[in-house]
């Protein structure tokens, strides 16, 4: 199943021509179409990878914010672990999302693979941790940042989607934050709260994904059917 194509279309805009099969039909913009299994296992595995990239980056922003109660490497050590965690997440979202584009979809992938790359160099190429590697040396994001822009895509994709509000603050906030940190204009304070009230976004928007349907994270599967149809006769560049 092709996965991309040129616009967000919303299952629940869709005309359900069979509802009363495990398996729908839907009437979709180019036909009828029908969600399997597989699609919603697809969108399951989308969410679990959010779910361990939210964790993973609202508990690296705990623990870097518990400081003053434990030892200062071994927090740093930690939130670098949960970078990694959220990294893995990521990754694992990004494999398994469902968008039309396949410019959109392959420049996500394309940036968290540089992401994770750079974090790697990082990680061998100093010997502090990573969390303190980026932490001193600002121009670090130029390389990590891409990881960031990667999680920014998929909230950018949530809010055009299902224009979710949290999602919306999320796509500015975090670049601001990296773009700051990157010109040494940020303040610690304004860092803090930052890096905070986006934890919770990224919580609230985990959490309103598990309660919703799965179908509607498929999309219209008639548009990546028929897209793929013009790609393989040449008569798209999509």
């Amino acid at each position: 199943m092709a996965k991309n194509g040129p616009n967000c279309a919303d299952l629940g805009a869709t005309i359900m021509l069979e509802s009363t099969t495990v398996n729908p039909t839907y009437q979709g913009q180019f036909g009828p179409f029908t969600v399997n299994d597989h699609d919603r296992r697809e969108v399951m595995l989308y969410r679990t990878g959010l779910a361990l990239a939210a964790g993973g980056f609202s508990l690296g922003v705990g623990i870097g914010l518990a400081q003053p109660f434990q030892p200062l490497v071994v927090n740093f050590q930690l939130a670098t672990g949960c970078f990694w965690l959220m990294t893995a997440g990521l990754g694992l979202s990004l494999w398994t999302i469902h968008i039309y584009l396949v410019v959109l979809h392959r420049t996500l992938q394309i940036f968290w693979a540089i992401g994770t790359a750079a974090a790697l160099y990082f990680s061998f190429a100093y010997p502090e941790v990573l969390v303190t590697t980026v932490y001193g040396r600002p121009w670090t994001v130029l390389g990590i940042g891409f990881t960031f822009a990667a999680l920014t895509g998929i909230f950018f994709k949530e809010a055009f989607c299902f224009n979710r509000l949290e999602t919306k603050f999320l796509t500015a906030l975090i670049p601001l934050l990296l773009l700051g940190h990157l010109a040494g204009i940020l303040p610690l304070t304004v860092a803090k709260t930052g890096m905070i009230l986006a934890s919770v976004l990224f919580l609230i928007f985990v959490a309103r994904k598990a309660r919703q349907p799965l179908d509607p994270d498929i999309g219209d599967k008639s548009v990546f059917t028929y897209l793929a149809t013009q790609r393989k006769t040449g008569q798209s560049s999509l």
